[in-house]
């Protein structure tokens, strides 16, 4: 009866969300009151369960990804992201272009949304290609693989964040090691897809060919990367610090992710807004922008955590847990299963991530697996297969002017590729933390 409620609650979010096109929130609203009502709640224990639900999910999110979506917009609007790539370019030269631009995706995907990284980045890969008269995916799959690492690996991402929340994980060891991990998926992509990133040569459109802003001044290399990486280095390096050499609570303090992002958007509006000639008053536009721009990702993790809740209300998330805990697999394994198979179904990596947590979060409590590596197997299995039903294939498709059959030869694969090995880094890491 518990998988049966399961099933049918995922099955009507699928066909909600991906037949009928319902908006996602709503469509995890409705599914909470069906499993709520069939599990034994009332409908008034049911909303308060939901209510519960998304408050407790929010209340430790909406900072971290409200300071994140600020970061990203000024690294993207002040030219910084410009500054990261070029320089690199120009330091590796073209022999070493995606090298280059992995690195550039790394650093550049950190701070920002993945859609906010990719529209941003694939401009700048469309010019180089065509400076350098390079095959276009060839300069551009690796830079993208890196995004897809940052934003189904790595906090502040939402996801990451969020299923961070929901097992319980050190955000700054799971940084560390989603970046460990990360790097292998990374450079699996580039050479498992050499062959691929030549033989399909695209012609991508004019319109997504971008020019500088030349009205502001652009921030040297040393201030741009550094803004970028200062969550990183803030919430990574007090991690490291309070592991491996004293525990202190200035540094906890400075490492705490609200804290971190607050720093780095503080210091990002002086340098890449005010030191680059902007008024306050136009970077505090720009930052009202970046709020409404992640509206929608906060609904949908909103939305997921009242699932999460609902499970907990009527006792099924306590069921789950017993009966995965009798089966002879890896909790790992079992969260990258079950994230894929939504991934699949959904299309949302965002939705998949969060509610493979939802359900497998009981095995939490009942097993020694470390919460870190568990959010990085979630996040593997939530970004794996991208088809028709991912707003990403349709946005790499048309930005780089492809067709459904190259795109699922190419994007698609790029995906898996990093999802399975970045499992099986994953896996490896257990044996040794």
């Amino acid at each position: 009866m518990v998988f049966f409620l399961i099933i049918i609650g995922i099955l009507l979010l699928v066909f909600l969300v991906a037949v009928i096109k319902l908006d996602t929130f709503i469509s995890f609203v409705l599914v909470c009151l069906l499993v709520g009502v069939t599990g034994g709640l009332t409908m008034g224990q049911s909303m308060d369960a939901i209510e519960a639900g998304i408050g407790n999910t929010l209340s430790s999110l909406v900072l971290i990804l409200g300071f994140g979506a600020m970061l990203g917009k000024l690294v993207a609007t002040s030219g910084a992201a410009d500054q990261i790539t070029n320089t690199l370019v120009d330091l590796f030269g073209v022999k070493n272009i995606q090298i280059a631009l992995i690195i550039t995706g790394f650093i550049v995907g950190i701070p920002m949304f993945y859609t906010v990284g990719f529209v941003i980045l694939v401009p700048l890969v469309i010019a180089i290609a065509t400076t350098t008269k390079l095959p276009l995916l060839y300069v551009g799959l690796p830079m993208l693989a890196s995004l897809s690492v940052t934003h189904g690996f790595l906090p502040p991402h939402p996801a990451p964040t969020a299923i961070s929340e929901i097992y319980g994980a050190d955000l700054g060891l799971t940084l560390i090691y989603g970046i460990i991990a990360g790097i292998p998926a990374i450079l699996t992509a580039k050479f498992l897809l050499s062959g691929v990133m030549k033989r399909i040569q695209p012609k991508p459109l004019q319109e997504f060919v971008v020019e500088r802003d030349d009205r502001y001044t652009v921030p040297p290399m040393s201030t741009s990367i550094s803004i970028a990486l200062l969550p990183v280095i803030l919430i990574g390096g007090a991690s490291v610090l309070n592991t491996f050499v004293i525990e202190n609570p200035i540094i906890s303090a400075i490492g705490n992710p609200s804290i971190a992002m607050l720093i780095s958007v503080l210091a990002a509006i002086y340098f890449l807004g005010i030191r680059t000639g902007r008024t306050l008053s136009d970077v505090t536009k720009a930052l009202s922008e970046s709020i409404a721009s992640i509206a929608g990702v906060l609904l949908i993790i909103a939305g997921a955590g009242a699932f999460k809740q609902i499970m907990v209300a009527t006792e099924i998330s306590e069921e789950i847990g017993q009966l995965l805990g009798s089966m002879d697999l890896s909790p790992l394994l079992l969260a990258w299963i079950i994230a894929a198979l939504i991934r699949v179904c959904v299309g949302s990596a965002t939705v998949a991530g969060l509610t493979a947590a939802s359900i497998i979060m009981p095995v939490v409590a009942s097993s020694d697996v470390s919460p870190e590596l568990l959010v990085l197997a979630t996040g593997a299995g939530s970004i794996t297969f991208s088809h028709i039903n991912d707003g990403g294939f349709w946005l790499f498709k048309e930005y780089f002017n492809v067709t459904i059959k190259e795109t699922l030869m190419s994007w698609t694969l790029m995906e898996t590729s990093v999802s399975i090995v970045g499992l099986i880094v994953v896996l490896l890491l257990n044996l040794i933390v």
